[in-house]
């Protein structure tokens, strides 16, 4: 009786500041709207008395876990129900939760734990991710040049703008750190006549990437390793990070940019390309989502503020002379994404737990709304090695877009 009392409190008081068209129903009947609307967009049923604490303290962190863990269920369009968990968040939440998480990350970048981490997260199954990715299965931000384009056109547009921005040139040496399952080293091979070096620390990644290249006939143009990008060496051309500096936690960036410096020709050009935190001081995701990523999506993962980035990469000794911001292109993205996952919903539950199934659907379309939201961006930085002459720099960025440059293959 004390929590439901409590309950109705809450949503009596949430009613008064914010009319939110959401409805709870308890596990008993009993039900309580969250607006006066005539019929509410989303209803939440609670199946037990273990779920009021989550819903007293609705950060997003407690309402993902409450779903995740079966302890609610939610009736309504999958948009409609994210709005509503971070209007009940900024209504409710005062402060982040996760401090406690930040410094556990923070001291947990080790090659045994980075690894453990990207095998969590990547090796759930291969026919997962095909399920609700694009057909070359690349798992980033897209580049839609219009907005128009289709998923799978997306991506090879981000690819292609990638490989231009670098400009990479026939028989250039690219090294793509955290390749995935190789879509970026096949587009470079194939197009761009390079030969190229893709590492990842995700056995499932490393063996459908190994059998992509020899369907491709591109064996003695690709190389794929399973290896972390503190062991490589040698020089290159030009090197790419998609997706993956995220993994690197804030107080490694400086060792990673001087990596890369290390791996890049003295007349190298780099490109890194990653989610970065809309806070200042770098701090956790609005409103509990860094610590729902955190234990569920991404363990260990740690974003910078864009700020942050730039001071790390010239501390490890580089230049950045590009910087674009694509926190469109990724909530269109995350939006193609989750549709293609509520699409195969019955197939995704075939491949995975119901509580992964969950935890999945919830963070593609939280993620959407978050970078729609600017809670989080995305940038790509191209960058070279620090202390080059200014006569080295192009004049503008009219090369990143020559749509003249001749396709060696498809």
């Amino acid at each position: 009786m004390f929590w439901e009392k409590k309950l109705a409190h809450w949503v009596a008081d949430i009613r008064t500041k914010a009319n939110i068209p959401a409805r709870v129903i308890l596990w008993d009947g009993q039900q309580h709207d969250f607006g006066t609307f005539s019929a509410p967009q989303v209803t939440l049923h609670v199946k037990g008395a273990s779920a009021l604490p989550y819903l007293l303290e609705p950060s997003l962190d407690n309402l993902g876990e409450a779903y995740v863990k079966g302890k609610i269920d939610i009736e309504g369009k999958l948009s409609d129900i994210i709005d509503i968990g971070y209007a009940l968040a900024k209504n409710t939440v005062t402060a982040s939760s996760g401090k406690l998480a930040r410094v556990r990350r923070y001291f947990n970048h080790s090659k045994a734990s980075d690894k453990k981490a990207i095998e969590y997260h990547y090796d759930v199954s291969n026919e997962f991710y095909q399920l609700w990715l694009d057909s070359n299965m690349v798992y980033s931000c897209a580049y839609f040049e219009d907005g128009t384009e289709d998923l799978a056109t997306a991506q090879l547009k981000k690819i292609d703008h990638i490989l231009t921005k670098i400009d990479l040139q026939p028989g250039q040496t690219l090294l793509d750190i955290g390749c995935g399952w190789g879509a970026l080293v096949l587009r470079a091979a194939q197009k761009f006549g390079a030969r190229c070096v893709g590492v990842t620390l995700s056995e499932n990644q490393f063996a459908l990437a190994n059998e992509r290249v020899k369907a491709a006939g591109l064996q003695d143009q690709i190389e794929i390793r399973l290896q972390d990008y503190r062991d490589l060496t040698g020089e290159f051309d030009r090197i790419t990070s998609v997706g993956m500096f995220e993994h690197v936690g804030r107080k490694n960036l400086p060792a990673y940019f001087t990596k890369v410096r290390e791996l890049l020709k003295e007349d190298g050009v780099a490109m890194n390309h990653g989610i970065t935190s809309s806070d200042f001081d770098s701090g956790e995701t609005a409103l509990g989502g860094g610590e729902f990523i955190d234990k569920y999506v991404f363990p260990d993962g740690e974003l910078p503020h864009i700020s942050l980035a730039l001071q790390a990469l010239q501390q490890g000794g580089l230049e950045a002379f590009d910087v674009e911001n694509l926190r469109r292109h990724y909530a269109h993205t995350l939006n193609h994404w989750a549709r293609n996952f509520e699409n195969a919903a019955t197939q995704a539950r075939e491949h995975v737990s119901e509580e992964k199934f969950r935890i999945w659907r919830v963070y593609l379309a939280g993620c959407a709304y978050a970078f729609e939201n600017d809670d989080v961006a995305i940038y790509q930085i191209v960058c070279r090695r620090a202390g080059r002459r200014a006569e080295t720099l192009p004049w503008s960025r009219r090369y990143m877009y020559d749509q003249r440059r001749a396709p060696l293959g498809v």
